[in-house]
């Protein structure tokens, strides 16, 4: 498939990217010698977080000198403090991974435009995979075009997650989380870098990704290449409104309508009618038919919205005309014209 055409700021944000990548892979040929602090317990930071974050930030407001920047290791004292535009930026995610040589994490770079992610970029420098997202233009790997998982049965889901790791997280519940989920699914994954975790959701190595104790900068570029997939992304209980909330539930539209029942009773922003909602967003999304359109971005907006349809190899899909039956029979065939050429899963030329 031929590259896409970057849009100007998304092109930045890969530039940045890949300028982070290097300074990262020149440090992994000797790990040992990368000077490590601790920010907290289990928390570490590295010389290479710092100087991958200080080149991502200059690359960007040598471009965009009005713009502002959200980072993790310098937080906000870089860019303008009151644009519209602010880039989210994590510069090494999964620095532990990193500092024991265990080669999954990557540089996350997102933009959000007054609220709303726009551009989104995930880059693992390991296997030089760059994955890209404009909003309404699509998810890309390597500038081939990705989709979420046509998955629809979460027995047969794999599913990644992030352990609780720092002082005062709440583990009893996430063992009683895994507990819970773990019987229900093919298999569970930790892999240690979330923003790469959504990349892989988006991608549909995975079929979903939960976690909690999540910052802006883990999730924000990941959030963007899940939607543009085609996929659904919020909170436990299944709300858009998750970045700031440190709650991220992310998945294949019929396994995220799965999870958001199981997950809802976990969370910890939700009310007792919100957890009793969840159920009622869940069936909306899996008992709906309509295809999804092309601009999968919108769904970031509404999370669980009511268009969103099963995948075209669901064998429930045909359920709604069976729930209807005639208090007459009659024995008539009817024909079926064949659905219009719209969704993510069926006859869209770019996917190919």
């Amino acid at each position: 498939m031929s590259s896409p055409n970057l849009h100007p700021m998304l092109n930045v944000a890969v530039k940045a990217a890949r300028a982070a990548g290097a300074i990262i892979n020149r440090a992994a040929l000797d790990v040992e010698a990368v000077r490590i602090s601790q920010k907290h317990v289990n928390d570490f930071v590295t010389e290479i977080d710092h100087a991958s974050e200080q080149a991502i930030i200059e690359t960007l407001l040598t471009a965009y000198p009005g713009h502002g920047i959200l980072a993790e290791e310098s937080g906000s004292e870089h860019g303008a403090k009151d644009s519209d535009y602010v880039w989210i930026i994590d510069p090494l995610d999964g620095t532990t991974n990193f500092i024991h040589g265990f080669p999954f994490y990557c540089v996350s770079i997102a933009l959000s435009v007054r609220g709303k992610i726009e551009q989104a970029v995930v880059y693992d420098p390991t296997r030089n995979d760059l994955f890209t997202a404009t909003k309404g233009r699509g998810a890309y790997v390597n500038d081939r075009r990705i989709r979420v998982s046509k998955r629809t049965r979460l027995s047969e889901s794999l599913v990644a997650t992030g352990f609780p790791f720092r002082t005062g997280d709440n583990f009893k519940q996430y063992l009683a989380i895994m507990a819970d989920l773990m019987p229900r699914m093919a298999g569970l994954r930790r892999p240690g870098a979330a923003a790469l975790d959504l990349a892989y959701v988006a991608a549909g190595f995975t079929d979903a990704f939960f976690e909690t104790g999540l910052n802006p900068w883990d999730v924000a570029a990941g959030s963007l290449l899940v939607t543009e997939a085609g996929g659904l992304i919020g909170n436990f209980t299944g709300e858009p409104d998750f970045i700031d909330q440190r709650e991220c539930l992310a998945g294949a539209p019929r396994i995220y309508g799965q999870l958001v029942p199981l997950l809802a009773k976990y969370s910890k922003f939700a009310s007792v009618d919100d957890k009793l909602r969840a159920s009622d967003r869940v069936r909306a999304i899996t008992a709906a038919s309509k295809p999804q359109t092309e601009g999968s971005a919108d769904i970031y907006a509404r999370s669980t919205v009511t268009e969103m349809g099963p995948a075209e190899d669901d064998q429930n899909a045909e359920a709604p005309a069976a729930t209807a039956a005639p208090a007459k029979r009659k024995l008539t065939r009817i024909r079926r014209d064949a659905p219009a050429a719209t969704g993510p899963f069926e006859g869209d030329a770019s996917a190919k």
